[in-house]
């Protein structure tokens, strides 16, 4: 289930961005890729042919969710993640004594850099201001195409994808091609991944089961122990460098988390391509690939909508989940972290370390151990 080489990694750990998740937006539905256009898609659709009780439990299960509710608790958390993300970059990008502090204030640097450019240039799209998010951008379902034409998808069975704006049209996509999605669920409140598949869909829910709500009332979660493999992850980015395959986020960190927990369970290895789509100005060549820190997933491919990119990456992709900067706050929020580490502390006989408590500022920690 998890490797030795996972447990050798456990006292290795550096710090990691703090973990909230943002969910997509809709996006306009291109009717040339209706459902049965695609044939290979049409062959799968003919497996279960629409089966009754497929789609009763699909209508029943839709019934009993609530859509109203869940998106205002969705946007009330998006926003409160939000800003606590624009206090930190604020701290970080102006306030000297916390940016010296602080290994991660320079790719808070980056990361404006990246976002007042989209937004100046008009090349970012709704939702806007694209600050604090994997920007959405013109031309992503152009991205999307060609990261759907790379051999790596094109060979895909299970193919993982960051829930954000930008990459909706590459969770249509795989839908589409009848190729199983793995998504996450709300910043993993309520799990872990929701799996969609083409077999629990119609014509008429394909396009919504690419949305945040269209997940939790289509998709299947499963937990630590799905026995499951990813043959591609997607994942979203605000910055990355075509030399080294050296990406930034949004300053959350879960891309790492949801790396470290699918290497825990098997899902994928070293050899799973990460590949991620962005605007072409979104490509950079400043990201000090020595100042990265161990848990930073690093891309094989980049994909824009003028341009397919293969990385000559040597950065190591991460090996697990990195326990001793994950702070005790963080760890009571989210369910299936909590559920992991008891896991692996019964299975070692080992407690776990943990991370300093957020309450506490980077310098006013360092004065109280030094006192």
């Amino acid at each position: 289930m998890h490797s030795p080489e996972l447990l050798h990694y456990y006292p290795k750990f550096h710090s990691m961005d703090s973990y909230m998740i943002r969910l997509s937006s809709p996006f306009t539905y291109n009717h040339k890729c209706y459902l049965f256009a695609n044939q290979k898609l049409r062959r799968h659709f003919t497996s279960f042919n629409f089966r009754l009780q497929s789609r009763k439990n699909s209508t029943s299960d839709a019934k009993e969710f609530d859509e109203s509710a869940f998106e205002a608790e969705r946007l009330r958390l998006d926003a409160k993640a939000r800003e606590s993300m624009a206090q930190i970059s604020k701290t970080m990008t102006e306030t000297t004594a916390e940016a010296e502090a602080d290994p991660k204030a320079w790719k808070w640097v980056i990361r404006k850099r990246i976002w007042d450019l989209m937004e100046a240039q008009n090349i970012a799209q709704n939702p806007r201001p694209v600050h604090h998010r994997i920007p959405n951008f013109v031309g992503a379902s152009s991205a999307a195409k060609k990261l759907s034409e790379l051999e790596a998808f094109v060979m895909a069975n299970c193919v993982k994808v960051n829930p954000d704006s930008p990459q909706k049209q590459v969770r249509f996509l795989t839908l589409s091609d009848g190729k199983k999605l793995l998504t996450p669920q709300p910043r993993l409140r309520t799990g872990f991944f929701s799996i969609l598949e083409s077999s629990m869909l119609t014509p008429s829910t394909i396009n919504e089961a690419c949305t945040s709500v269209g997940v939790a009332k289509y998709g299947r979660p499963i937990g630590l122990d799905e026995k499951i493999k990813v043959d591609v992850i997607v994942i979203g980015s605000v910055a990355v460098d075509l030399k080294t395959g050296a990406r930034l986020g949004k300053g959350e960190g879960f891309a790492e988390l949801e790396y470290g927990m699918l290497r825990y369970m098997g899902a994928i290895d070293d050899s799973t391509p990460v590949v991620t789509s962005v605007h072409d100005c979104q490509i950079v060549d400043d990201i000090p690939v020595e100042q990265l820190l161990v848990h930073d997933v690093p891309v094989d491919i980049i994909c824009t909508p003028t341009q397919v990119i293969f990385t000559n990456r040597t950065i190591p992709k991460p090996q697990g989940i990195y326990w001793d900067k994950l702070s005790p706050e963080k760890l009571g929020q989210i369910r299936i972290l909590r559920e992991l580490k008891s896991r692996i502390e019964q299975e070692t006989g080992q407690k776990l370390p943990c991370g300093p408590s957020e309450k506490l500022p980077p310098t006013a920690q360092r004065r109280r151990r030094r006192s």
